[in-house]
């Protein structure tokens, strides 16, 4: 099992468990946690796969993604009062999740020949899309539309990667440095409230 397919693994598990504890809060049905999970942990990387012209998508090939999905969001809804105990969970599976798959979404456009842009992006699609549709299945703004360091540090580990693969740095020590970076980025804005800055409509003083 090589590194990138174990990222790609992990990322899934942290997705699905993100998924079905969103579920779980919003007071949805077992079959609701297993959907929320699914689409959290394959979206977005089933969208990069159309964009990218490579079908099936990766979860037809290899179904180890969808057992995976399913399993750990079962899991997450019998002993999501344990998980609860944890401080922040959905943060910590989010940040984990988000950045083993800006790594994936990233190495496989680099793969496909993408330019510098294009690699970024589709890193970016990757670790996000799937959260987007996770918060609007739930009735939340998704975080990638919010103030908060979120696409942003998905930006970073996409360029970091992009910018370590042409100088030519080993894939491993590439593929690692620029995961933790996404991680590491994210939990220290959620713990020092780092957040970009938005426009103040309507708040200015007359």
């Amino acid at each position: 099992m090589n590194l990138l397919y174990t990222l790609d693994l992990l990322g899934t598990a942290a997705f699905a468990a993100s998924g079905a504890l969103a579920a779980i809060r919003r007071d949805m049905d077992i079959f609701g946690v297993m959907v929320l999970g699914l689409v959290t942990a394959t979206g977005g990387g089933t969208l990069r796969d159309l964009l990218l012209g490579d079908t099936p998508p990766f979860i037809f090939k290899d179904e180890t993604y969808l057992y995976l999905s399913i399993a750990i969001s079962l899991l997450v809804f019998l002993f999501h009062h344990t998980l609860s105990r944890l401080t922040h969970p959905l943060t910590f599976f989010d940040a984990v999740g988000l950045g083993t798959f800006v790594v994936i979404g990233t190495s496989k456009a680099l793969e496909f020949q993408f330019g510098f842009v294009g690699s970024v992006m589709a890193g970016v699609m990757t670790a996000t899309a799937g959260g987007m549709i996770r918060d609007m299945l739930s009735n939340r703004v998704p975080m990638v539309l919010q103030k908060e360091v979120y696409a942003s540090a998905c930006l970073v580990g996409g360029i970091l990667l992009t910018l370590l693969h042409r100088s030519g740095m080993p894939r491993t020590f590439a593929l690692l440095a620029s995961a933790f970076t996404v991680i590491t980025l994210r939990l220290l804005a959620v713990r020092f409230n780092w957040s970009l800055p938005r426009a103040r409509y309507g708040n200015a003083q007359h």
